[in-house]
């Protein structure tokens, strides 16, 4: 997370941007740490913030550690519907163009799929190029740009997307 807050992420509106603003402080220590981890996996049934919808939260690791995370919104309300879509995803500044991205987003369709979303709503700042590549290899159709986003559907019956499997 040090990773995200030397990026400016703290406050930027993002979830990761939240974290840094209500966990920072806190989190360094385990029992700090296991409220972090229950406050997030506890947003698949509950969410205090009428702002907010229900979403499955899960983290990329391998080897060496903490890789990102993934945000896998369960509904859209009409912020999501302009802005952040169905799911969201964040690689750590030292582990990006590895294609954790692309990786992750692949593992994120089919649970997407499981709560009942055919076609999830993904966008990325319309300078993002590595988020426009990520969404367009697993199969996302471009559907158009709004307010400095671009907004694309992504099939999360993956075997329909390009190069996917069943």
């Amino acid at each position: 997370m040090a990773e995200f807050a030397a990026e400016g992420r703290t406050g930027d509106g993002s979830g990761i941007g939240r974290d840094l603003e209500d966990w920072t402080g806190r989190w360094e220590t385990d029992a700090g740490f296991a409220a972090y981890v229950a406050q997030r996996v506890g947003e698949r049934d509950h969410v205090d913030d009428p702002d907010w919808v229900l979403c499955t939260n899960l983290w990329w690791v391998d080897d060496q550690g903490y890789v990102g995370r993934m945000s896998i919104r369960h509904e859209l309300n009409e912020w999501l519907r302009e802005v952040g879509g169905h799911i969201g995803y964040d690689v750590r500044a030292s582990r990006r163009r590895e294609g954790h991205a692309t990786a992750m987003l692949a593992a994120a369709l089919p649970i997407a799929r499981d709560l009942g979303i055919d076609r999830a709503l993904l966008t990325c700042d319309d300078d993002n190029v590595a988020s426009r590549l990520v969404i367009e290899r697993n199969g996302g159709v471009f559907e158009d740009a709004r307010g400095g986003k671009l907004r694309f559907w992504v099939p999360t019956d993956h075997s329909a997307a390009p190069g996917g499997t069943s």
